[in-house]
């Protein structure tokens, strides 16, 4: 069965957030970090880059991939810490309009960002968040390998 120590699972999370794509490697159980293609589209590998993803394509079954959350899951995210953790009802209200409008994530960031208060409280929150959303990987590909 697979499975990762605290400080992996937090590496691996930091890194989803970064915009990155996680693969660990099984056999030497190491973590390997890759820009997510979508959000880094005219990026040049390095070559150690390149070795890792040929090193994928031949021996797939000797890593776990980990891809950061969907976008509905974020504004899923967001709206869950503007109900839960703001307290204060007026930016409670400014976080959900900006929620509602096309570039949410951000107009949400913003607001987090000059609230002061809330940016700490945010950044904890959303790597608490992706935490967990890399344990539920962490489960489906144990699942998926019984």
């Amino acid at each position: 069965m697979f499975t990762l120590s605290e400080k992996e699972v937090e590496k691996i999370a930091a890194q989803l957030l970064k915009g990155m794509i996680c693969f660990y490697q099984l056999d030497n159980k190491k973590i390997h970090h890759l820009p997510d293609d979508e959000d880094y589209f005219n990026y040049d590998l390095t070559p150690e880059e390149e070795d890792i993803l040929d090193e994928i394509d031949d021996n797939p079954d000797n890593f776990a991939e980990f891809t950061k959350m969907e976008p509905s899951q974020e504004h899923q995210m967001m709206e869950n810490f503007a109900d839960r953790i703001v307290k204060e009802r007026n930016f409670q209200d400014e976080l959900f309009n900006a929620l509602s409008k096309p570039k949410a994530a951000t107009a949400f960031k913003f607001l987090i960002d000059s609230s002061g208060k809330y940016k700490d409280r945010w950044s904890e929150y959303r790597l608490q968040k992706y935490k967990d959303w890399v344990k539920e990987q962490i489960d489906s590909f144990n699942y998926s390998e019984e």
